[in-house]
């Protein structure tokens, strides 16, 4: 993994006024991954989306760790469920052409 495309957490936390822990507590779940190089926390640019959607989750709207879990695997069958019907229609639609 490039050090460029790597956010020093302490950075984003003091950034985002949120607390280390709770990112730290996300990670603890598996709902992010933390990169430690040199005793220090970096999070990877392709989670800062999901990242950001966990602390408007959990200080926003007020969604325990738990919730957050049970919200994102519920978004990720939603996901998987849209792509299984899209590749379904798309097989109906060759039969439908015959």
């Amino acid at each position: 993994m490039e050090k460029e495309s790597l956010i020093a957490l302490d950075e984003f936390c003091a950034l985002h006024n949120i607390e280390v822990s709770f990112v730290s507590s996300l990670s603890q779940n598996g709902l992010i991954s933390i990169t430690t190089i040199q005793e220090s926390g970096f999070i990877d640019n392709g989670q800062l989306q999901q990242l950001e959607k966990f602390i408007r989750l959990y200080y926003e709207l007020d969604i325990n760790l738990e919730g957050i879990e049970t919200i994102t695997y519920l978004l990720q069958r939603i996901t998987t469920q849209q792509n299984e019907i899209t590749a379904l229609r798309n097989r109906l639609r060759l039969y439908e052409k015959k």
